[in-house]
């Protein structure tokens, strides 16, 4: 598929074993309106999360969405993910990049330090990610980062930018408003369980990136 637009929702998945309850969640997900999404399980062996991840990477290609994988990039090319997600810890960014091509998004998590996402920029980076933003049930002793840093990240390194920690529909706005292109969220969507209430979640995500004028 061409590579997507980096904007909007970005789902990240919950730890979990069940695979069909996973993928009836994604789905749900992609009827909202959802189209990037990374797979994230710390808790699954190489074994499983190799089937978790193939059967996402069917789901995207059904709908036209992309699939990032969290930290791990020979996952992300031997499944033929879209991308991945590196972390602290997580790998050089320029092998990826060799790795998986000029077309492979590759995300940056940049906490609350700028250098660190000025380095990624001029390493290829296809986008940063700031937080947490807000107190983070999946990382508790994780620093917050100023929203500050969202809109000067969009005016200085001129890659999209995501947010993500402790994110609801009730905090949101106020990142898309200080220079979200993507806002990462995992607990407010999956809590909900339902793929019907899921499905909703995601499309009123969606909405509030159509209602709030970005800077």
């Amino acid at each position: 598929m061409a590579s997507p637009e980096l904007t909007g929702l970005y789902a990240l998945t919950p730890d979990t074993a069940d695979t069909r309850w996973l993928t009836e969640a994604v789905d749900a997900l992609f009827a909202g309106g959802c189209r990037l999404l990374q797979y994230r399980n710390k808790t699954a062996d190489d074994a499983l999360r190799r089937v978790q991840a193939t059967a996402l990477q069917k789901l995207c290609r059904q709908h036209r969405a992309a699939l990032m994988i969290n930290d791990d990039l020979y996952l992300a090319a031997d499944i033929g993910a879209e991308g991945v997600h590196l972390g602290r810890d997580d790998g050089d960014l320029a092998a990826a990049r060799r790795l998986l091509g000029d077309r492979a998004i590759i995300g940056v998590s940049c906490y609350d330090d700028f250098t660190r996402a000025q380095n990624a920029a001029a390493l290829g980076a296809s986008h940063v990610a700031f937080g947490a933003m807000y107190a983070s049930p999946s990382k508790p002793q994780a620093p917050r980062a100023a929203r500050s840093l969202l809109a000067r990240a969009r005016a200085e390194l001129h890659l999209p930018v995501c947010a993500i920690g402790g994110i609801t529909l009730e905090n949101a706005a106020p990142l898309i408003a200080a220079g979200a292109n993507m806002l990462a969220v995992l607990h407010d969507l999956f809590q909900c369980v339902q793929p019907t209430r899921i499905r909703l979640r995601a499309a009123a995500y969606q909405q509030l990136f159509k209602e709030t004028q970005i800077p």
